[in-house]
């Protein structure tokens, strides 16, 4: 049976570019003190509040799971590219990766201490992102962590917006909208970063991470 939704789409597109993804930004961290600096931020959460498993959920190639378990944590990743997974599986053999869908995660209530979201759910339509965001709540342990990176939105007046993705359709949100979002879902904000866009980045748009905890 052919697959038609959005996901087997997504899924499709990023098989087809996996290589040439993985190759681009395998070393992206090397040059993002600030992204460094906010994944050490939730490291750090994790810990305090119970030092559970994490997962990273969207993870692509592999290498920013691979820095988080370089900063002590116990986690594995799951993308829903069955490419993506094999070259992550291939570059970091000692870490588990598995296929999944974060709207439908193969992963038990309550059993995660993190969850990270980066840059994942930027191809999900907007009308679907709450399942999603009941999925991570699903998953995390009492007081545990979540940190979601996404493209900020140009105004209040603009809550998502479509952005030229060259891989797939993809949106932009903004940060209070989405905060709010995660509120209603039992996720509270502890903190967020804005890195402002730099006159040499091909697109103008903030980049945003939010910090949130599952409170209820």
């Amino acid at each position: 049976m052919v697959e038609l939704d959005a996901l087997g789409a997504t899924r499709e597109a990023y098989d087809a570019v996996a290589s040439t993804y993985a190759e681009l930004f395998r070393d992206t961290l090397r040059d993002s003190p600030l992204d460094r600096a906010i994944l050490g931020a939730f490291a750090e959460a994790v810990r305090a509040s119970g030092d559970g498993q994490v997962a990273d959920l969207g993870c692509g190639p592999g290498h920013i799971t691979a820095y988080l378990d370089e900063l002590g944590l116990a986690v594995f990743g799951v993308d829903a590219s069955p490419t993506m997974v094999g070259l992550a599986r291939q570059a970091y053999p000692g870490l588990r990766f598995d296929v999944g869908s974060m709207a439908a995660l193969n992963i038990a209530d309550g059993v995660l201490g993190g969850v990270l979201s980066r840059w994942s759910i930027i191809h999900t339509q907007p009308e679907e992102l709450p399942v999603i965001l009941g999925e991570f709540h699903r998953v995390l342990a009492p007081g545990g962590h979540l940190l979601v990176g996404f493209s900020g939105s140009e105004a209040p007046s603009h809550p998502t917006q479509v952005f030229d993705h060259k891989v797939a359709p993809a949106y932009r949100w903004w940060p209070d909208h989405l905060a709010a979002m995660l509120r209603e879902s039992g996720l509270a904000e502890v903190a967020r970063m804005v890195r402002e866009p730099q006159p040499t980045d091909q697109r103008q748009f903030q980049e945003i991470h939010l910090l949130v905890r599952k409170v209820q």
